[in-house]
């Protein structure tokens, strides 16, 4: 009977390539455990500092008292303390629908152009920049947003308002104009290559909206915007107001939005787009009908993920919204967020106060909400990544 070989030595190399793949396995595992294990202590003490604000009886707060209409914490002397949540939960719900409405439509059409109609060349240029627009710190947008805008705004509130209205009426009257163009010219304006041949269109729009806003106040609101407003409606204008904010943290949270939009637009089987045109629709049919709806999921799954950055954003609110805990549907007033309590008030709290404690159960809201916000958006596109699979293996 002939003996087995003796087992080969490994070489040297495969040996430390071993080596370096499970160092490399063990430190990324090691990683996800510390995430997983950092949140539930964050938790964990968020909740052991809340708890004696409910279990101890010196405290004398109760859920009733924290749903009143005002908060006053009692910093100043002979201030009676109120310690009613509801304005900075108004005040941060205000501040999160603004951006949400200025940033939604701006993203989700990007997304949907830079997707599907625009050409490989100028998408392989242009999503870098947008997605690195994610990196630019809040303060920086809050900064700009306070001490830039909001004092722009705050002198030329017609020309604001001219441009509010006339950039989305300018746009869609190009988009008509573009339709009827003669088809030698519509190849000459490709639509992939809009957002270029656009720009020239945008700052005629701009210069015309600046230009012409004094006589349209002067036409429509005898001079007087402001006085116009207050007269009519009851809305008093502030410098820093829910508008700013909106569009501040808009331009903030549409980064975010636009990247997984655009990835869930982009990876919808392309069979399934072409063979809604095969069969005789048309370009807006077959986005409208079969590629939004395939992708729904993942777009909505980038539209919470933008809500919850909305919610927790701090120093934007903090610069931009001039910090009055007020509770009013009027765009044009200010508010006062969660995050921004914390990071105004915190350092000046009493460690172990009611006060103290009540910023940690606004702390403890916000995690939960972010972290419910962030689950459900994980599992929607991970749902949206087996369906794909799914139209794949069909096609």
């Amino acid at each position: 009977m002939i003996d087995p070989l003796p087992p080969k030595a490994q070489p040297r190399h495969q040996w430390w390539r071993s080596l370096r793949d499970r160092l490399a396995t063990l430190l990324i595992t090691a990683g996800g455990i510390g995430v997983v294990v950092a949140m539930l202590a964050i938790g964990v003490f968020l909740v052991l500092e809340v708890a004696p604000l409910f279990l101890e009886a010196g405290h004398g707060v109760g859920w009733r008292e924290l749903w009143q209409p005002r908060w006053q914490p009692g910093t100043l002397t002979g201030e009676t303390p109120s310690y009613g949540l509801q304005p900075l939960a108004w005040g941060t719900l205000k501040a999160a629908f603004w951006a949400l409405l200025f940033a939604v439509p701006l993203a989700l059409g990007a997304a949907i152009h830079s997707a599907l109609y625009m050409p490989p060349r100028l998408r392989s240029r242009l999503k870098p920049t947008l997605e690195l627009m994610e990196a630019m710190p809040g303060v920086v947008v809050g900064f700009v947003a306070g001490l830039v805008l909001a004092p722009w705004v705050d002198r030329h509130l017609a020309g604001a308002l001219a441009l509010l209205i006339g950039l989305p009426a300018g746009m869609l009257f190009a988009g008509l104009a573009w339709m009827r163009l003669p088809s030698a010219w519509r190849r000459r304006f490709p639509l992939g290559w809009a957002g270029l041949w656009l720009m020239p269109w945008l700052a005629l729009l701009v210069g015309l909206a600046l230009w012409l806003s004094p006589w349209f106040e002067a036409l429509l609101f005898s001079g007087d915007l402001r006085g116009w407003l207050e007269a009519r409606f009851g809305l008093g204008v502030s410098a820093r107001n829910a508008l700013i904010v909106g569009v501040a943290m808009g331009f903030a949270v549409i980064p975010g939005i636009y990247a997984l939009a655009e990835d869930a637009l982009s990876g919808v089987p392309s069979n399934l787009g072409e063979g809604a045109q095969a069969l005789g629709a048309t370009r807006w049919q077959s986005l409208w009908k079969v590629v939004l709806p395939a992708a729904a999921p993942g777009v909505l799954s980038a539209v919470m993920i933008g809500a919850g950055r909305a919610v927790g954003e701090t120093m934007i609110v903090l610069m931009a919204s001039g910090n009055t805990a007020l509770m009013t549907l009027n765009p044009l007033e200010g508010m006062r967020s969660m995050a921004a309590t914390i990071a105004i008030e915190l350092p000046e709290a009493v460690p172990g106060g009611v006060h103290y404690r009540l910023l940690f159960l606004v702390a403890l809201a916000l995690f939960v909400f972010t972290f419910l916000v962030n689950t459900v958006a994980e599992l929607v596109h991970a749902r949206l990544r087996s369906r794909y699979r799914r139209l794949g293996g069909m096609s």
